[in-house]
């Protein structure tokens, strides 16, 4: 994050430019979720509250949940070739994925270890453009793929999107921060 030195004020450059930023001056938002239990901070949100009442792609209505790479299984030495665990936070969603996407459900023979879905018949694939929004924050009704008079947007660039945009709550509460140490970052005429 910059700053414009001529326009903070004296307190401000000074605790801004300190090695250890002060809390009261810090432009981050102040952790409010902890992955360690009993952090004095609320628990994280797994993935599977998450997805939980996604549907899985084939009854899907939503567009973004019914589309997904189905770029195979090319060994666990590959980035993006891992299943996602249901119990921990989101990984990282790339933009340059070329398909490989990480992978919601491995067949057993790849290594899955969600043997109750597999048992009930889900098929192996990997994370839908929905389950890679929702990573991110972005809301259900925000549209990835698309066709209208415009152009269109597949599944392969709304990835590129997700991973390349700065997740809505993140921005949100950093401006949230901003506003809040506006006059301590620029004084009380601005």
């Amino acid at each position: 994050m910059g700053f414009k030195r001529a326009a903070l004020t004296k307190a401000a450059e000074k605790a801004l430019g300190s090695r250890d930023i002060p809390l009261d001056f810090d432009p981050y938002p102040i952790k409010t979720h902890s992955l360690e239990p009993n952090g004095g901070r609320m628990p994280y949100v797994n993935l599977g509250a998450v997805f939980g009442d996604l549907p899985e792609p084939g009854k899907a209505k939503d567009d973004a949940q019914r589309q997904y790479s189905h770029a195979k299984y090319m060994g666990a030495h590959c980035q993006g070739q891992k299943e996602i665990s249901l119990e921990k936070i989101g990984p990282t969603i790339r933009s340059e994925h070329h398909g490989n996407i990480e992978f919601r459900r491995l067949s057993k023979e790849h290594g899955g270890v969600l043997k109750g879905e597999l048992k009930r018949g889900m098929k192996e694939r990997r994370l839908t453009v929905r389950e890679c929004a929702r990573i991110q924050t972005f809301p259900d009704d925000f549209q990835f793929v698309f066709k209208n008079e415009f152009g269109s947007v597949n599944s392969s660039q709304a990835y590129q999107i997700i991973g390349n945009a700065v997740p809505p709550l993140l921005g949100f509460n950093i401006a949230m921060r901003l506003q809040e140490n506006w006059k301590r970052y620029f004084g009380k005429g601005r």
